[in-house]
């Protein structure tokens, strides 16, 4: 599989018909409010639908209430168990890298700040967290898990945000294309599977070639469950490395909005870390795996602590070995590793559950301020010639 810029183009103007469909019959019957209320009580797998539900709605649950036929379960389990090993570090990768990765992508940042609001990060926050927790459960595919209604809501969620924008004029599908379009869905996918690899090898942590794989397929998945068009998403860690690549290139840069999503991010992790004495280490982190040149377009302050976390990874081999060697140990740092993820997540949800409702009005329901952002295309910066 060969991306290029014609294809990627293609895939800038495609979204999900089968989720759009729904969604724009739901809002076209004035039946988003009934749907919402009812679903709102539909939140595991296998639970009976209830009566009134609109009949599209009712098919469309059906019909995804499945994993794709596709799936190889055993690299599921081997996904799973990768998660278990390296959950804190999977957190912190999606936490300071792949959450900051999506705002240097400025019309994705817009998007986010129209559909989330500039003033309330947590919400996305602990929208994914609870998504990647009920993902990597034992049973998630199972009746009676949390995962596949989560899945089902999050693709309608997704369609109604691309309905919003383009009826109501705060998105330049001329210039942009079409919101949530394929190549932001895979590339998100990209973000929260590849970039995650890569942020736990800068982290230092060892990983198989095949754990690696395996927590890759998982995100496959995920998408398919999502809408990516598995035809044009990458099937191997060697093309998905090609589209974040390219992506990347086509679409990353500065934006006001990506800075100050990144400000509201770091304020919303500095009141999780306990006291004031290590605020720093979060702007820290963020720098260290994103890069500086990232850091800087998102304005993320630079702080004494920025020498500090390079020594993370040798901290980190310390207790990796005390894992392989032990396995009362290895017990004890998984256990603490869930438990921590845990925390985190109950901090960002305030001991809530998230709903992934569809939003009747974005102005009412998100705060849509601003203008869309202009295009940017970064240009890498030409070599430098030492005499």
């Amino acid at each position: 599989m060969t991306y290029t810029e014609a294809s990627m183009n293609t895939l800038r103007q495609a979204g999900d018909e089968l989720a759009d469909a729904v969604v724009a019959n739901l809002f076209e019957r004035g039946e988003v409010g009934k749907f919402n209320t009812l679903m709102r009580y539909v939140s595991t797998a296998g639970a009976p639908l209830p009566d009134g539900l609109p009949d599209i709605a009712r098919a469309y649950l059906e019909a995804t209430s499945v994993p794709p036929a596709w799936v190889d379960w055993a690299e599921m389990e081997k996904a799973r168990l990768f998660f278990i090993d390296n959950n804190v570090h999977i957190s912190t990768a999606l936490s300071f890298a792949s959450m900051p990765a999506c705002y240097i992508v400025p019309h994705v940042a817009h998007l986010l700040s129209a559909t989330h609001g500039l003033n309330y990060p947590s919400k996305r926050m602990a929208e994914t967290g609870q998504f990647t927790v009920y993902l990597m459960q034992p049973d998630a595919f199972e009746a009676g898990s949390r995962f596949l209604p989560a899945a089902q809501k999050v693709r309608l969620l997704h369609a109604s945000i691309r309905h919003h924008l383009k009826r109501e004029g705060h998105w330049d599908t001329g210039t942009l294309g079409t919101p949530i379009c394929q190549e932001d869905m895979i590339g998100g996918q990209m973000f929260f599977s590849l970039l995650v690899l890569d942020s736990l090898h800068r982290l230092g942590i060892h990983m198989s070639t095949e754990g690696a794989e395996a927590y890759f397929y998982a995100w496959r998945v995920v998408g398919a469950m999502l809408g990516v068009d598995q035809e044009a998403a990458p099937k191997t860690l060697e093309h998905a490395r090609q589209f974040l690549d390219l992506y990347m290139i086509r679409h990353m840069g500065p934006s006001d909005e990506g800075a100050h999503l990144t400000r509201q991010l770091i304020d919303l992790y500095e009141e999780v870390v306990p006291g004031t004495f290590f605020d720093p280490i979060v702007s820290a982190l963020i720098r260290h795996l994103i890069g500086d040149t990232c850091a800087d377009w998102l304005q993320v302050p630079r702080t004494a602590w920025d020498s500090v976390v390079k020594v993370v990874p040798s901290l980190l081999g310390v207790l990796e070995t005390i894992e392989d060697r032990s396995p009362m140990g290895a017990w004890a740092l998984d256990r603490l590793g869930h438990l921590t993820t845990i925390f985190e997540l109950s901090s960002l949800t305030r001991g809530r559950v998230m709903h992934y409702a569809i939003p009747e009005q974005l102005k009412k329901d998100f705060g849509v301020t601003g203008a869309v952002p202009r295009p940017h295309r970064w240009t890498p910066p030409a070599p430098t010639v030492t005499p």
